[in-house]
Protein backbone atom coordinates (compact mmCIF):
# COMPACT_ATOMS: atom_id res chain seq x y z
CA UNK A 1 0.00 0.00 0.00
CA UNK A 2 2.66 2.25 1.04
CA UNK A 3 4.50 1.68 -1.93
CA UNK A 4 1.77 3.31 -3.94
CA UNK A 5 2.01 6.61 -2.37
CA UNK A 6 3.37 9.11 -4.99
CA UNK A 7 6.79 11.02 -3.39
CA UNK A 8 6.57 14.93 -3.17
CA UNK A 9 9.44 16.17 -4.16
CA UNK A 10 10.58 19.49 -2.04
CA UNK A 11 9.80 23.04 -3.12
CA UNK A 12 11.62 24.33 -6.10
CA UNK A 13 10.78 26.90 -8.82
CA UNK A 14 9.81 25.16 -12.19
CA UNK A 15 11.16 27.83 -14.33
CA UNK A 16 13.92 29.77 -14.72
CA UNK A 17 14.63 33.65 -13.20
CA UNK A 18 14.67 35.17 -16.83
CA UNK A 19 11.95 33.42 -17.31
CA UNK A 20 9.56 34.08 -14.46
CA UNK A 21 10.65 37.92 -14.48
CA UNK A 22 9.11 38.50 -18.24
CA UNK A 23 5.66 36.30 -16.74
CA UNK A 24 5.70 38.92 -14.11
CA UNK A 25 5.90 41.53 -16.29
CA UNK A 26 3.34 40.48 -18.33
CA UNK A 27 0.38 40.26 -14.88
CA UNK A 28 2.24 43.95 -13.88
CA UNK A 29 0.96 45.37 -17.47
CA UNK A 30 -2.65 44.12 -16.46
CA UNK A 31 -3.07 44.65 -13.04
CA UNK A 32 0.25 46.87 -11.82
CA UNK A 33 0.27 46.47 -8.09
CA UNK A 34 -3.18 45.36 -7.18
CA UNK A 35 -4.38 42.21 -6.25
CA UNK A 36 -6.14 39.93 -8.09
CA UNK A 37 -8.14 37.13 -8.10
CA UNK A 38 -6.03 33.82 -9.32
CA UNK A 39 -7.63 33.42 -12.25
CA UNK A 40 -7.31 36.46 -13.03
CA UNK A 41 -3.87 36.34 -12.63
CA UNK A 42 -3.22 32.73 -14.68
CA UNK A 43 -5.49 34.97 -17.75
CA UNK A 44 -3.24 37.83 -17.75
CA UNK A 45 -0.39 34.52 -18.08
CA UNK A 46 -2.46 32.99 -21.39
CA UNK A 47 -4.15 30.84 -19.06
CA UNK A 48 -7.93 29.71 -19.49
CA UNK A 49 -7.96 30.17 -15.20
CA UNK A 50 -5.57 28.59 -12.66
CA UNK A 51 -7.18 25.23 -12.33
CA UNK A 52 -4.56 23.18 -14.35
CA UNK A 53 -1.39 22.19 -13.41
CA UNK A 54 0.64 24.22 -15.82
CA UNK A 55 -0.39 27.41 -14.52
CA UNK A 56 -0.30 26.19 -10.32
CA UNK A 57 3.54 25.43 -11.47
CA UNK A 58 4.12 28.92 -12.81
CA UNK A 59 2.06 30.61 -10.31
CA UNK A 60 3.49 28.64 -7.41
CA UNK A 61 7.29 29.44 -9.00
CA UNK A 62 6.85 33.50 -9.41
CA UNK A 63 5.82 33.01 -5.64
CA UNK A 64 9.03 30.78 -4.86
CA UNK A 65 11.06 33.92 -6.30
CA UNK A 66 9.30 36.50 -4.54
CA UNK A 67 7.70 38.00 -7.51
CA UNK A 68 3.98 37.47 -6.51
CA UNK A 69 2.56 37.26 -2.85
CA UNK A 70 -0.50 36.19 -1.73
CA UNK A 71 -2.28 39.16 0.32
CA UNK A 72 -5.70 36.95 1.09
CA UNK A 73 -7.16 33.84 0.17
CA UNK A 74 -7.83 33.63 -3.74
CA UNK A 75 -5.66 36.86 -4.81
CA UNK A 76 -2.46 36.97 -5.97
CA UNK A 77 -0.18 40.62 -6.22
CA UNK A 78 2.67 41.50 -7.82
CA UNK A 79 5.38 42.44 -5.54
CA UNK A 80 6.70 45.89 -5.55
CA UNK A 81 10.33 44.58 -5.79
CA UNK A 82 9.50 43.72 -9.24
CA UNK A 83 8.24 47.14 -10.45
CA UNK A 84 11.62 48.07 -8.48
CA UNK A 85 13.18 45.72 -11.01
CA UNK A 86 11.58 47.07 -14.27
CA UNK A 87 12.20 51.18 -13.59
CA UNK A 88 15.68 50.21 -11.59
CA UNK A 89 17.92 53.84 -12.31
CA UNK A 90 21.13 51.51 -12.83
CA UNK A 91 22.57 47.92 -13.53
CA UNK A 92 23.73 47.88 -9.55
CA UNK A 93 20.38 48.39 -8.58
CA UNK A 94 18.95 45.71 -10.93
CA UNK A 95 21.90 43.35 -9.85
CA UNK A 96 21.00 43.41 -6.53
CA UNK A 97 17.31 42.98 -6.77
CA UNK A 98 18.30 39.84 -9.05
CA UNK A 99 20.24 38.14 -6.26
CA UNK A 100 17.40 39.19 -3.94
CA UNK A 101 14.91 37.16 -6.32
CA UNK A 102 17.47 34.16 -6.65
CA UNK A 103 18.29 33.72 -2.90
CA UNK A 104 14.44 33.53 -2.42
CA UNK A 105 13.94 30.34 -2.49
CA UNK A 106 15.18 28.36 0.17
CA UNK A 107 16.70 25.70 -1.67
CA UNK A 108 18.70 27.95 -3.93
CA UNK A 109 19.65 29.69 -0.98
CA UNK A 110 20.98 26.92 0.73
CA UNK A 111 22.89 25.80 -2.69
CA UNK A 112 24.34 29.08 -3.28
CA UNK A 113 25.81 28.63 0.75
CA UNK A 114 27.23 25.53 0.23
CA UNK A 115 28.50 26.30 -3.47
CA UNK A 116 30.23 29.40 -2.48
CA UNK A 117 33.00 29.46 -4.51
CA UNK A 118 30.94 27.94 -7.72
CA UNK A 119 28.53 25.55 -8.76
CA UNK A 120 29.74 22.11 -9.12
CA UNK A 121 29.12 19.85 -12.29
CA UNK A 122 26.05 18.68 -12.57
CA UNK A 123 26.00 15.39 -11.62
CA UNK A 124 26.97 16.39 -8.09
CA UNK A 125 24.41 18.96 -8.19
CA UNK A 126 21.62 16.34 -9.07
CA UNK A 127 23.31 13.90 -6.54
CA UNK A 128 22.47 16.66 -3.98
CA UNK A 129 19.07 17.17 -4.83
CA UNK A 130 18.15 13.37 -4.58
CA UNK A 131 19.96 13.28 -1.25
CA UNK A 132 17.45 16.56 -0.55
CA UNK A 133 14.33 14.22 -1.63
CA UNK A 134 13.83 14.97 -5.31
CA UNK A 135 13.28 12.13 -7.32
CA UNK A 136 15.66 11.28 -10.11
CA UNK A 137 13.41 12.95 -12.89
CA UNK A 138 13.03 15.95 -11.11
CA UNK A 139 16.00 16.73 -9.92
CA UNK A 140 17.08 16.91 -13.27
CA UNK A 141 14.57 19.49 -13.85
CA UNK A 142 15.26 21.39 -10.47
CA UNK A 143 19.34 21.49 -11.54
CA UNK A 144 18.70 22.81 -14.88
CA UNK A 145 16.12 25.79 -13.78
CA UNK A 146 19.02 26.68 -11.06
CA UNK A 147 21.65 26.73 -12.87
CA UNK A 148 19.92 28.86 -15.45
CA UNK A 149 19.05 31.22 -12.87
CA UNK A 150 22.03 31.34 -11.41
CA UNK A 151 23.54 32.22 -14.85
CA UNK A 152 21.08 35.11 -15.47
CA UNK A 153 21.73 37.19 -12.17
CA UNK A 154 25.41 36.62 -12.81
CA UNK A 155 26.04 35.26 -9.47
CA UNK A 156 29.65 34.52 -9.90
CA UNK A 157 30.49 36.95 -12.54
CA UNK A 158 32.92 37.83 -9.59
CA UNK A 159 34.77 36.68 -6.75
CA UNK A 160 32.83 38.23 -4.51
CA UNK A 161 29.21 38.37 -5.24
CA UNK A 162 26.99 41.20 -4.16
CA UNK A 163 25.05 39.79 -1.46
CA UNK A 164 21.48 41.19 -1.50
CA UNK A 165 21.43 42.39 2.09
CA UNK A 166 17.92 44.57 2.88
CA UNK A 167 15.50 45.89 0.34
CA UNK A 168 12.86 47.27 1.52
CA UNK A 169 9.97 49.54 -0.01
CA UNK A 170 7.83 51.56 1.33
CA UNK A 171 4.35 50.18 1.76
CA UNK A 172 2.61 53.01 2.91
CA UNK A 173 3.19 54.12 -0.48
CA UNK A 174 -0.41 54.83 -2.44
CA UNK A 175 0.53 52.41 -5.91
CA UNK A 176 -2.89 53.04 -7.89
CA UNK A 177 -1.60 56.19 -9.84
CA UNK A 178 0.35 56.50 -13.24
CA UNK A 179 3.49 53.87 -12.84
CA UNK A 180 6.03 56.56 -12.88
CA UNK A 181 4.76 58.37 -10.34
CA UNK A 182 4.59 55.15 -8.42
CA UNK A 183 8.18 55.03 -8.59
CA UNK A 184 9.31 58.24 -7.70
CA UNK A 185 6.91 57.91 -4.75
CA UNK A 186 8.85 54.56 -3.34
CA UNK A 187 11.70 54.05 -1.28
CA UNK A 188 13.96 51.45 -2.35
CA UNK A 189 16.96 51.44 -0.48
CA UNK A 190 19.75 48.73 -1.09
CA UNK A 191 22.48 47.57 0.93
CA UNK A 192 24.60 45.81 -0.93
CA UNK A 193 28.33 44.08 0.62
CA UNK A 194 30.67 46.73 1.26
CA UNK A 195 33.31 45.88 -0.67
CA UNK A 196 31.22 46.68 -3.36
CA UNK A 197 30.66 50.10 -2.98
CA UNK A 198 33.60 52.03 -5.25
CA UNK A 199 33.35 55.17 -3.02
CA UNK A 200 35.39 55.61 0.16
CA UNK A 201 33.69 54.87 3.56
CA UNK A 202 31.70 58.06 5.05
CA UNK A 203 31.09 57.87 8.23
CA UNK A 204 28.08 57.04 10.09
CA UNK A 205 25.32 59.42 9.76
CA UNK A 206 23.34 57.30 12.47
CA UNK A 207 22.52 59.17 15.86
CA UNK A 208 25.06 57.79 18.52
CA UNK A 209 22.06 56.65 20.47
CA UNK A 210 21.21 54.07 18.03
CA UNK A 211 22.80 50.47 18.52
CA UNK A 212 22.59 48.52 14.98
CA UNK A 213 22.46 45.04 15.68
CA UNK A 214 23.22 42.39 12.83
CA UNK A 215 21.12 39.22 12.95
CA UNK A 216 22.35 36.25 10.71
CA UNK A 217 19.75 34.38 9.20
CA UNK A 218 20.19 31.23 6.90
CA UNK A 219 21.16 31.19 3.39
CA UNK A 220 23.94 34.02 3.98
CA UNK A 221 21.13 36.45 4.69
CA UNK A 222 21.15 39.18 7.30
CA UNK A 223 18.52 41.34 9.07
CA UNK A 224 19.26 44.54 11.08
CA UNK A 225 18.10 45.54 14.30
CA UNK A 226 17.87 49.63 15.08
CA UNK A 227 18.04 49.81 18.77
CA UNK A 228 17.56 52.66 20.57
CA UNK A 229 19.25 54.12 23.80
CA UNK A 230 18.16 53.76 26.25
CA UNK A 231 16.41 50.48 25.46
CA UNK A 232 12.83 49.65 27.66
CA UNK A 233 10.86 46.45 28.68
CA UNK A 234 7.72 47.74 27.35
CA UNK A 235 9.80 48.71 24.01
CA UNK A 236 10.92 44.96 23.43
CA UNK A 237 7.41 43.66 23.90
CA UNK A 238 5.94 45.56 21.47
CA UNK A 239 9.21 45.13 19.01
CA UNK A 240 8.50 41.10 19.84
CA UNK A 241 4.60 41.88 18.77
CA UNK A 242 5.23 43.64 15.65
CA UNK A 243 7.30 40.65 14.82
CA UNK A 244 4.79 38.15 15.45
CA UNK A 245 2.66 39.87 12.65
CA UNK A 246 5.05 39.47 10.16
CA UNK A 247 4.16 36.55 7.61
CA UNK A 248 6.53 34.37 6.50
CA UNK A 249 7.12 32.38 3.29
CA UNK A 250 5.91 29.51 4.74
CA UNK A 251 3.10 30.74 6.93
CA UNK A 252 2.27 32.04 2.96
CA UNK A 253 2.57 28.60 1.20
CA UNK A 254 1.05 26.44 4.04
CA UNK A 255 -2.34 28.92 4.15
CA UNK A 256 -2.20 28.10 0.24
CA UNK A 257 -2.18 24.44 0.60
Amino acid sequence: MEANIKKRSPRAPGVALNEALDRAFQIYEAERLHPAPTDVVAQALGYKNANNGAALTLLASLRYLGLLSRPKDGFLVVTKEVEAYKFAPDEAMKHSLLIGFLRRPQLYAELLERYSSGLPSDANLKFELIQRGFTPNTAETALTVFRKSVEFAGYFDSVSNPILENVSIDSDVETSGPQAESIEKQVVKIKAADHLSEQPVQPSSEPINVDKIPVRLSGGRRAWLYIPIPFHEADKSRLKAQIDLLMTEEDELDREE
